[in-house]
């Protein structure tokens, strides 16, 4: 071959080779740029415009390059809002990012309990959990949990997108330890509220017949007194038409309740999901109370030190007793006879069919239910908007001002320390895909769940505000800030929740009096915390006192106190209220 044939051959090869690795990434370029387009138009509800839904996910497309084909597993509770994500995001995440996600939907408790145990064993199970917030006094303590904050700063920087803006997260707090690290980062929240048949309240002969009864104005319920009365006055005595026998409303049987009383692991839930907080139990303090929380779990520079009263807790006060006994009467008296049947997931929809004119205790997450908004239902109009409204939860006697109010959840995003390295980094991105701002609206439409006050702000929640029976209203309002999660004090949320449950159904059942089921909660989780050995902030327990000693001291524990007048509110003084205490953006 001549110098010049080689020479040419060289200059070929040189520049074919290039040729051919550049038609191999302007494939895989068209590819994830038809990817990114379709997904960006897909999202278009979202709060970012077209151009910086296509800047935010080319940047996942970017930095997941070194995972593509790889698989990994996360798991959720059996919510619409997990559903959407098993069965929409996921796709569009391998789709830009080569990451197969397994994304499973289980039983809260199941998700709880594979926790834990990947957290003794070392075992991996899942990569990622959506895990309860309620958990972080557990895992600040345990230290099994990846501390974001740190990932972020660190091993993590690579793979934090820089569009996740963690200011635009509602109640970010929830899921931070005492020193303000993230060690959860929210994926959905959903607060428990009132809910109410707005249209029989507004109705002027139901209205009539009401206060010629009780001898104030039928309205919202500011406190347990008004409620109870409602309770019995839609169970007993309402009637729709002069036709109407007492507790019908066009010749349907009605109730003044909704609740759930099933022996089950969500019957604790009710209870510690702050029932107790609603009731009074606890200290004042946001967002919980201090040094008493609404478990009556009481708390000194971080270390939990009792329960029961004898030990300066308030789990078996007078406060504590009363919210049970309360539970009980309205649930034997006020609610559907089948109610003692239901869990959680029974009760949550079960206020579209037509029949019940309050709930106390309604988590948000179900009015994603096709019931509340469909134009066929009962609890409907004939544009399907809804003729329920939601308001703030009525407080018992021993709440005073400045406590929390009510519970929300916050199920977040949780990484285990036994997962690390690539998975750890394909984990990551996983959540913040799943919580991105292109996402977000979208993923509240379908499960009503909020996690970004710019989707709470959002042009499309402002143009639907009427189709959420106040929910939007109440979130935007600076109030919301008094509805928490459990909080920091529980230090081990798995083992201390297990005691709930069981005592309260046996209160139900007539087998041991509130009084009983209170104590011996209180106690066993005495029992349990001096028996903790945890890296951080470990319980140490106060030596007992006589419960009178704890119950003359300020605050909580709290003696017995007096019944209240029953107090109403009109609901449309209570929408401005909302909107004139709008919180600041």
């Amino acid at each position: 071959m001549s110098t010049y044939r080689f020479l040419k051959l060289c200059l070929f090869l040189c520049c074919c080779f290039p040729l051919i690795g550049y038609a191999q990434d302007t494939s895989t370029v068209d590819a994830a740029d038809d990817a990114i387009l379709r997904w960006a138009a897909y999202f278009s509800n979202s709060t970012l415009t077209e151009e910086e839904r296509i800047a935010e996910l080319r940047w996942f497309v970017e930095a997941s390059e070194p995972f593509r084909g790889r698989t990994i597993r996360s798991v959720a509770e059996d919510i619409e809002t997990h559903f959407w994500e098993r069965d929409v995001l996921t796709t569009a995440f391998e789709e830009l990012t080569g990451i197969h996600v397994e994304h499973e939907i289980i039983g809260e408790g199941s998700v709880v309990e594979r926790l834990v145990e990947q957290q003794t064993t070392g075992r991996r199970i899942y990569d990622i959990y959506v895990n309860d917030a309620d958990l972080i006094g557990t895992h600040l303590r345990t230290g099994g949990v990846v501390n974001l904050t740190e990932y972020i700063a660190d091993e993590g920087a690579d793979y934090t997108n820089p569009y996740l803006d963690l200011d635009d997260f509602l109640n970010l707090e929830f899921g931070q330890d005492f020193e303000g690290n993230q060690l959860q980062l929210p994926d959905q929240q959903f607060a428990n509220l009132y809910w109410f048949r707005y249209d029989w309240f507004s109705d002027p002969f139901i209205q009539a017949q009401f206060e010629d009864i009780y001898g104030y104005p039928l309205g919202v319920p500011v406190n347990w007194a008004a409620y109870e009365d409602i309770a019995n006055f839609f169970t007993y005595e309402v009637r729709g038409t002069p036709d109407d026998e007492a507790g019908y409303i066009n010749g349907i049987k009605v109730y003044g309740h909704l609740d759930y009383g099933r022996t089950s692991p969500s019957l604790g839930w009710r209870f510690t999901d702050a029932w107790l907080s609603i009731a009074g139990v606890g200290d004042v303090g946001l967002p919980n109370g201090l040094p008493v929380d609404e478990w009556g779990i009481r708390v000194e520079n971080g270390i939990p030190v009792g329960a029961s009263v004898e030990r300066g807790g308030a789990a078996n006060d007078p406060a504590a007793v009363y919210a049970l006994e309360t539970y009980i009467r309205w649930l034997n008296l006020y609610a559907p006879p089948d109610a003692r049947d239901w869990a959680w997931v029974d009760a949550g929809p079960r206020a579209a069919q037509g029949d019940i004119a309050q709930s106390i205790f309604q988590y948000t997450t179900w009015l994603s239910d096709a019931g509340f908004h469909d134009p066929d239902s009962p609890v409907t109009d004939t544009d399907g908007l809804p003729l329920w409204r939601l308001a703030p939860t009525p407080h018992g006697r021993y709440w005073d001002e400045g406590m929390k109010v009510g519970y929300q959840d916050a199920g977040s995003w949780t990484i285990p320390v036994s997962v690390e390295g690539p998975r750890r980094a394909m984990a990551w991105l996983w959540a913040q895909f799943a919580v991105s701002q292109t996402v977000a609206v979208d993923k509240f439409i379908v499960g009503g769940t909020l996690v970004r006050e710019s989707t709470l702000f959002s042009d499309y929640l402002s143009e639907h505000i009427q189709e959420y029976g106040g929910l939007i209203e109440f979130y935007r309002s600076s109030e919301s800030n008094q509805w928490t999660g459990t909080g920091l004090n529980v230090p081990d949320y798995p083992l201390l929740s297990s005691f709930w449950w069981p005592n309260i159904a046996q209160a139900i059942e007539g087998e041991i009096t509130p009084q009983q089921a209170m104590d011996n909660i209180a106690v066993q989780m005495d029992e349990a915390m001096s028996q903790m050995q945890m890296t951080r902030f470990s319980p140490v327990l106060n030596e007992p006192r006589s419960p009178e000693w704890w119950l003359s001291q300020p605050g909580a524990p709290k003696e017995e106190r007096p019944p209240e007048a029953p107090i109403t509110v009109p609901y449309d003084e209570l929408i401005r209220h909302w909107q004139q205490t709008e919180r600041e953006r």
